[in-house]
């Protein structure tokens, strides 16, 4: 079907040509128009708010229709479908990207990185291949996967605040994710889900999902924060690039650091929006000789030492921007005048040192050089903060049926251990329970794999392990395998 615009409906808001994969609609005038490179997948027909892109039952002169998914894209010469997978070649659609036959020992025998995908789920897989590893018949399936069940954990290696647990976390002022619960030393995303994918902006959930996958920059929203994120680059939040990831909280800086802080000063403050930490009361004070100081921090007591902080865009996170208000009093009938004091936070980027007053207040003083090594001695254990990505989906029929006759065998064997899911040649951690859900590091993965479809759902490439004996055992479809060597010569001669 090809797609047309009704110039008296459109209103040029310009979503479709925002939305459309292939950059096929331009905005001239205000007023929509269709380009050659349309493929009719038909997201603008779904996302105009004014029913003017409709579909028409006309194939396009010269197109080929692709099958390898439910959106059946209609190329042109020369041209991509909407997942930027196939090109129209001569009147046939080939896949653009070479089959990924390099692999790490005890690996896929190849990956499904260019593999392309076998729909609707009753054919085999596209490759299911066979070689001899250390004696043993090795079959390798692999098929290019539309998940609908999928999606992306972000961690952020950040004291920085993104939002409470919970906040949307929105692109171009759509909900793609969530701010999902905290780990140690790092904000966490939810990014994606069969739930957001599916719903009226899952076009660019998944392409965000994709994005951050193939290692591009993305730029989202937690309420009225900006995060400028990139796997295996420094996070960016409100334009501050993070460079340092915390080496604990509070309370374990001040463990770890005790007798080097002693040695400095008479007091420390170690500031952390989860346990802010105090030398002198904390068990590791008293370890090193100390006694309560009379120094009474700003947060709310947990345990001996151990504070509570309070969420926000000061020292390590805290609500505390003054260094000196991390000092809520001094008790002086413990405390007594000329003490040091030193407020500083779980990467040490930041200290200041205070003199205890005779009257109980407190007098910011320049560092000693004792202060100054011992700061550094915490800022040099901290590592560098970065950003990382789990892509979790789960291989469900259309993932499985391409490997065999009957997918519950397949589901046991990996669950055994009989058969070893990959994804993009990196190895995963399969769920207990049902179904096969997986989670992957994205920086394993061979470069630039994953890619989405607008049904919507993203594209993983799968593999499947196993020697042949198991594969026999669950019904494969043995009658499709073919030898590694002519995989791999084929694969030569047609570049």
């Amino acid at each position: 079907m090809s797609v047309v615009i009704d110039i008296e409906l459109c209103k040029g808001c310009g979503i479709c040509s925002k939305e459309c994969p292939n950059q096929a609609i331009i905005i001239k005038d205000k007023k929509a128009y269709i380009q050659e490179s349309c493929t009719s997948c038909g997201i603008c027909t779904r996302v105009c708010s004014f029913k003017a892109a409709v579909k028409v039952s006309d194939l396009k002169e010269g197109a080929v229709k692709c099958t390898s998914c439910p959106v059946q894209c209609e190329v042109l010469e020369g041209y991509t479908g909407a997942c930027q997978r196939y090109r129209n070649d001569g009147g046939q659609l080939i896949r653009n990207r070479k089959l990924v036959t390099d692999v790490t020992p005890g690996g896929p025998l190849v990956t499904a990185v260019g593999a392309g995908t076998a729909y609707p789920c009753c054919r085999p897989a596209p490759y299911i291949v066979q070689d001899t590893i250390d004696g043993v018949e090795m079959v390798t399936v692999v098929t290019e996967a539309p998940l609908s069940y999928s999606g992306i954990k972000v961690k952020i290696d950040t004291n920085l605040f993104v939002g409470e647990e919970g906040a949307k976390v929105k692109r171009n002022g759509k909900v793609v994710g969530m701010v999902d619960t905290e780990e140690y030393g790092s904000k966490m995303l939810s990014i994606g889900g069969a739930n957001l994918l599916t719903g009226k902006d899952g076009f660019i959930v998944a392409r965000t999902i994709v994005e951050i996958a193939n290692g591009e920059r993305v730029t989202l929203k937690v309420e009225n924060r900006t995060l400028e994120l990139q796997v295996g680059c420094p996070p960016i939040i409100d334009g501050v690039t993070d460079t340092k990831m915390r080496v604990g909280c509070g309370s374990a800086t001040i463990g770890m650091f005790a007798a080097k802080l002693k040695e400095a000063v008479d007091e420390a403050i170690i500031l952390d929006h989860h346990v802010v930490g105090l030398l002198s009361e904390h068990m590791a004070g008293e370890s090193v000789g100390m006694s309560w100081s009379g120094v009474i921090p700003n947060a709310r007591r947990s345990t001996r030492g151990r504070y509570f902080g309070e969420h926000g865009s000061g020292w390590g996170g805290t609500n505390i921007e003054n260094p000196q208000d991390a000092i809520k009093s001094v008790d002086m009938s413990r405390a007594k005048p000329g003490m040091k004091v030193l407020v500083t936070e779980t990467t040490g980027r930041m200290a200041a040192l205070f003199e205890v007053q005779p009257g109980g207040s407190v007098l910011e003083i320049p560092m000693t050089k004792e202060v100054k090594a011992a700061v550094e001695a915490i800022r040099d254990t901290c590592e560098n903060a970065r950003v990382s990505a789990l892509y979790v989906g789960g291989t469900g029929g259309s993932a499985r049926a391409g490997v065999a006759v009957n997918p519950l065998k397949v589901t046991q064997a990996v669950h055994s251990g009989k058969a070893c899911l990959t994804i993009g040649g990196a190895q995963v951690y399969v769920l207990p329970g049902g179904g096969i859900n997986f989670m992957v590091d994205v920086e394993k993965v061979v470069s630039k794999a994953f890619t989405w479809v607008p049904t919507p759902a993203t594209v993983a490439p799968v593999e499947y392990t196993m020697p042949l004996t198991t594969y026999e055992e669950m019904g494969g479809h043995t009658q499709a395998i073919r030898k590694l060597n002519q995989i791999i010569s084929q694969e030569d001669s047609s570049s």
